[in-house]
């Protein structure tokens, strides 16, 4: 038997509505390894053809999205917290693969990218953890002049585009994605233009962890190209600018107001540190306050008609 082999190289899919479609477009475009010496050239070495999404895929991921987003937000949140922990799961199982692209997409050493890589897991751990406590931060029964019980709850705004960070290709990713879908909205995701490899096998991840289908969905290209027809999308509820530059942002704001979309603005891509305690502000980003209002029924002799 011979010592040398052909590599089997990878092909690269969108992950839409729990399936694997190439572009629409028939599109791709290279995706190169990030090293100091390949950035002083402007060449560094080839890792494989990513998908470059149309405007056509972006609205596909809307469909698939608000498909799902029922199912999702009626799931109880200790079960959405399940979910998630599954999703840890399965990349503590895959984490070599991590490891390898996230050094390959942000020029890191393996030990580097191997840290990178667990916070990225403890990140999806934590957000677990929040799904059924983050109503009783949030929520409570408010006090009211007459008999009725007056009491606020959380619940999802709906489908929220993402724009992915473009300089931090996993642990940024995850921590724009895991708030959203642990609140039991639905999410299209933007992954970072440079360096898509990591979202776009985060996609595999999700389809075998028994997140149900549309609930994320994973779009690679251009992100100005792909954030245009989500921002004006009458079906996209919110929208997370993180990975727009100052102009993009702007133009995309003012797109999203058109059907009135809750926004959130960027973080300081490439400087803002995602290893840093995340806190609630995602989580409390893409949610709406339902208050409602009931009688307590007249009190009999017992102080209670119950």
């Amino acid at each position: 038997m011979s010592d040398s082999r052909l590599t089997v190289f990878k092909t690269y899919k969108l992950y839409v509505g729990g399936k694997f479609p190439r572009s629409e477009s028939g599109r791709v475009y290279e995706v190169t390894a990030k090293t100091s010496a390949a950035d002083a050239a402007g060449k560094g070495k080839w890792l494989a053809n990513a998908p470059q999404s149309s405007r056509k895929d972006a609205r596909d991921a809307v469909v698939a999205a608000r498909k799902a987003f029922g199912g999702w937000s009626g799931a109880t949140a200790y079960n959405r917290g399940q979910i998630l922990y599954r999703i840890a799961e399965m990349l503590e199982g895959r984490k070599n693969q991590f490891v390898r692209e996230v050094a390959d997409a942000e020029g890191l050493s393996k030990s580097k990218a191997a840290a990178v890589v667990d916070a990225a897991i403890d990140r999806w751990v934590w957000y677990a953890g929040w799904t059924d406590k983050i109503g009783q931060v949030v929520g409570g029964a408010n006090p009211v002049a007459g008999p009725f019980f007056n009491l606020s709850t959380p619940e999802p705004t709906g489908v929220v585009a993402v724009l992915a960070p473009q300089e931090s290709s996993f642990l940024g990713l995850v921590s724009v994605i895991a708030p959203v879908i642990a609140t039991g909205n639905t999410a299209v995701v933007i992954a970072s233009a440079d360096a898509p490899l990591p979202a776009l096998s985060l996609g595999e991840v999700l389809a075998t962890s028994d997140l149900p289908g549309g609930v994320v969905n994973i779009l690679s290209g251009r992100t100005a190209e792909i954030a245009a027809p989500l921002a004006s999308h009458q079906d996209v509820n919110a929208i997370d600018l993180t990975g727009a530059d100052a102009a993009l942002a702007k133009e995309l704001e003012i797109a999203a107001a058109d059907n009135l979309k809750r926004v959130l603005r960027g973080d300081g891509d490439g400087a803002f540190d995602w290893s840093a305690d995340p806190g609630t502000h995602r989580l409390t980003a893409f949610l709406e306050t339902k208050t409602v209002w009931h009688p307590t029924g007249a009190l009999g002799a017992s102080g209670s008609s119950y």
